[in-house]
């Protein structure tokens, strides 16, 4: 099953792909708000020409060769299983809302989770190593570390694997390995 999403309320409807074939062109109607749109099933033009302007779109050296870590959104019934990697600087880890600008729009349905929950902190020290810090962005339901809330002003540091759980859902934090 795939989910498409309609261009104007952001309502997902469910499709069964393997009944079409690459190429052809299928027409919805939103049962949310009416609006109809169609797709083209296959690989879009859209996100290769998307992928081939990302290409160059860095222009900080350690950006293009190293990784930073990802976020990994565990599926539940609100929403299915999302990777999203991580930069240098604050990530803004929130539930996705159209024409909010945060960099990890977590895709779910789940009420219980801030448009801007919390921040991710990826930074260097002095001798190179790369530290992540967490701190919860006022959100109304918390931001919890390994079943513990975290305190308003609280900036805690996570390693590889720590567990994030915002509202209903949970975040599995993936580090960088060193290049040794």
């Amino acid at each position: 099953m795939k989910r498409v999403r309609c261009p104007k309320c952001d309502h997902f409807i469910q499709f069964d792909e393997t009944k079409y074939e690459d190429g052809q062109s299928l027409v919805f109607v939103c049962d949310n708000c009416q609006k109809q749109f169609g797709i083209r099933i296959g690989v879009s033009k859209l996100r290769a020409l998307q992928k081939d302007e990302n290409k160059g779109a860095f222009t900080h050296d350690d950006t293009e060769s190293e990784k930073f870590g990802t976020i990994v959104a565990v599926e539940n019934v609100f929403g299915f299983r999302q990777e999203y990697p991580l930069h240098i600087g604050d990530n803004i880890i929130g539930r996705r809302n159209k024409g909010d600008e945060i960099d990890i729009p977590i895709e779910t349905n789940d009420p219980s989770m801030d448009r801007r929950h919390c921040i991710i902190n990826v930074a260097r020290n002095k001798a190179g190593k790369i530290g992540y810090t967490l701190r919860d962005n006022s959100s109304l339901t918390g931001t919890f570390l390994m079943n513990e809330i975290l305190g308003p002003k609280d900036r805690i540091r996570i390693e590889d694997g720590s567990i994030i759980t915002l509202g209903a859902t949970s975040l599995i934090f993936n580090a960088t390995q060193p290049n040794d």
